[in-house]
């Protein structure tokens, strides 16, 4: 009975031993996947950088902190500034980032996303300051890159990559929308009325070449007017009055005899 005791004791012990080890092998072992590498800390102190692939830490003496390689789009707050020339705009960006060096990131900066995107929401507000409304509506990209740039600068140090900086919408006040499209239409009729005009212009040259050469030849300027009166005479509903000189009566009677003759 001694002996059966023993042995369920010893089992038990040897279950709770397997236990105990799985959990050890399970808080000892890490999988890095290949987008990610991780910061190793034995004791508070930096080991270096580990992954992809299978890693083994000691419990409770060292630790890790996972870093995800791959580019993270982070949303600007909306951003109300004023241009270079007093127009308050509100501007929406994104801001493209990626972490480069996982051991400066883990030693420079406690949570890098915040703050590379409060960064950029400042040099934003700062960018648009020094431009005026048009430059900003025509120059989108140019100063995009521009914001790009400074941020990248100032957060190389962190360890952190910005590849770009989208500008994705720019607000304006109703009433400026309202005279800008009040200038678009006056802009339009301009350039109709100076269409118009230089149609006329053309017209008025063809015009005056034309009388010159119905000026030397008298029979030119009768066919002219026959052919004008039977483009009228196509519509039914209408009374036509010709001026009754034998000038317009004797030239169709002589066209009509030739034609007989032939």
């Amino acid at each position: 009975m001694l002996l059966q005791i023993e042995q369920i004791v010893f089992a038990a012990l040897v279950f709770f031993a397997l236990i105990i080890l799985v959990a050890i092998l399970s808080s000892a072992i890490r999988i890095i996947p290949e987008y990610q590498r991780a910061v190793k800390f034995r004791l508070g102190r930096v080991v270096g950088v580990v992954g992809p692939g299978l890693v083994f830490i000691i419990p409770i003496i060292e630790t890790i902190m996972r870093y995800d390689l791959r580019v993270e789009v982070v949303d600007v707050p909306a951003q109300r500034a004023l241009t270079k020339d007093n127009v308050e705009v509100t501007i929406d960006a994104a801001i493209y980032l990626r972490v480069i060096d996982p051991l400066k990131t883990a030693l420079t900066v406690r949570n890098h996303v915040p703050a590379v995107a409060i960064y950029a929401a400042s040099t934003l507000r700062d960018v648009v300051g020094m431009v005026d409304l048009d430059t900003l509506l025509t120059h989108r990209d140019e100063i995009a890159k521009r914001i790009a740039s400074i941020v990248d600068e100032h957060v190389t140090p962190w360890g952190v990559k910005v590849s770009a900086v989208a500008i994705k919408d720019i607000k304006l006040p109703d009433v400026l929308l309202r005279a800008m499209a009040s200038q678009a239409e006056a802009e339009r009729v301009r350039r109709a009325k100076i269409t118009l005009a230089s149609a006329e212009y053309e017209a008025s040259k063809i015009y005056l070449e034309a009388a010159e050469r119905y000026s030397q030849n008298p029979t030119a300027v009768q066919l002219r007017m026959i052919d004008a009166l039977i483009e009228i005479a196509r519509e039914h509903n209408l009374i036509i009055v010709t001026p009754p000189t034998m000038e317009y009566v004797a030239l169709p009677l002589a066209i009509s005899r030739r034609e007989q003759q032939r």
